[in-house]
């Protein structure tokens, strides 16, 4: 069709020289403003890292701080494997760089909720830091251990409390107002799964649920059962015991799961991008996060509110109701395009002294010797080879 289009060179010329200071700038003027307002309380986050692939040699890893009251991103740090040592010690390093950058803003942080990675507890122990952990990464591990056991011989009674556990989980964090009402609260499970409804623990001493006649007698685990024996072993272990003690009462960080949701139309993991390139576009994904994160539910032409009907892998052919939301925004775009025609076009130079100022890493592969042609060429033919 003999169709001109503009070669890939010229877009990375463009895209350096106009639209990633763009990004940069737009990024930075908002997190000072945000942090700015911030710095006048003590603020509650929630911390969690992305991996840029779907398996465990991650080159990039970015780490992301929310508002939690407000579900705004407030911080994005990108983090390369070779810069600390592996990709192992990322979500670590993403962290301590918020939080440095928290502190010099002048930002005091309340508490902080997270996954349970065995760094990020160990780091925010050492800085006495308050820190709970996301109900949701608690209850899909006991959930797997859970299933795990049903499906063992004289065990398949434990599937039908397969969802009452999960739902005591949550019933633990949100109704309790101490870690040890949570804790007697959970324990309080291994009872009532005999039928045993009274406790010797003087913070819960009995379910308030009524008392009434099961319609399934053959529900109860049997003192003695090996179901009985599998299920104290899961539910009252030391680690899970400490967990449940500091799980979040209010705030989780199922939010920041949906960010990372927005991240994938951004940074697709099956495609590699340079290290600004990827910045600018996690930048992006906030910007558009941001703006659209209080979206209004839709309704349809009569006023009635939508809601859709899904069909999730983890519910293993249950359905989840969720509601739709009205159309996203993209103002954030409209002033990207104003900054770059009004302000980097006539002079870029301020714009791209600020992308200069960002620190890249060296490229994974300069770790290794590069030989020149003529010695690779001569290795090759060699007999010796």
């Amino acid at each position: 069709m003999h169709l001109q289009n503009i070669s890939y060179s010229a877009f990375r010329r463009h895209a350096k020289t106009y639209i990633e200071p763009a990004v940069i700038h737009k990024w930075h003027e908002f997190q000072d403003a945000e942090l700015e307002v911030l710095s006048q309380w003590k603020v509650k986050i929630g911390g969690d890292m992305r991996a840029d692939s779907p398996g465990h040699s991650a080159k990039y890893g970015s780490y992301s701080l929310m508002n939690l009251e407000t579900n705004s991103i407030i911080d994005i740090q990108l983090v390369q494997s070779n810069e600390v040592g592996g990709s192992h010690n990322m979500e670590k390093e993403g962290l301590v760089r918020s939080l440095q950058l928290l502190e010099s803003k002048g930002v005091a942080v309340d508490y902080i909720v997270t996954d349970r990675h065995p760094q990020i507890q160990k780091l925010l122990r050492e800085r006495n830091i308050t820190h709970y952990y996301d109900v949701w990464h608690l209850e899909k591990g006991l959930s797997k251990k859970v299933g795990k056991v049903a499906k063992e011989k004289d065990c398949e009674v434990v599937k039908k409390w397969q969802r009452g556990i999960s739902n005591h989980v949550y019933w633990c964090a949100t109704s309790s107002s101490s870690g040890s009402e949570k804790v007697a609260k959970w324990t309080s499970l291994v009872n009532h799964m005999q039928d045993i409804h009274t406790h010797d623990n003087p913070l819960f001493p009995q379910c308030l649920h009524p008392v009434r006649q099961s319609r399934d007698r053959k529900k109860w685990l049997q003192p003695g059962s090996k179901a009985l024996y599998k299920m104290e072993k899961i539910l009252t272990n030391k680690r899970v015991l400490g967990d449940v003690e500091k799980l979040s009462s209010r705030y989780q960080t199922s939010t920041l799961e949906a960010f990372h949701s927005v991240i994938l139309r951004f940074t697709p993991k099956n495609v590699v991008f340079p290290f600004i390139g990827m910045l600018c576009r996690l930048y992006l994904a906030a910007m558009h996060f941001n703006e659209n994160a209080g979206r209004t539910q839709a309704r349809t032409t009569s006023g009635k509110l939508r809601y859709r009907l899904l069909y999730p892998k983890a519910k293993k052919g249950g359905h989840t109701v969720k509601p739709v939301k009205s159309p996203p925004t993209l103002c954030y775009v409209y002033n990207l395009i104003a900054l770059v025609f009004d302000d980097i076009v006539p002079n870029p130079q301020p714009y791209l002294e600020e992308l200069q100022r960002i620190p890249i890493p060296d490229d994974l592969s300069s770790q290794f010797y590069h030989p020149p042609l003529t010695e690779a060429v001569d290795a090759y033919t060699s007999r010796f080879r």
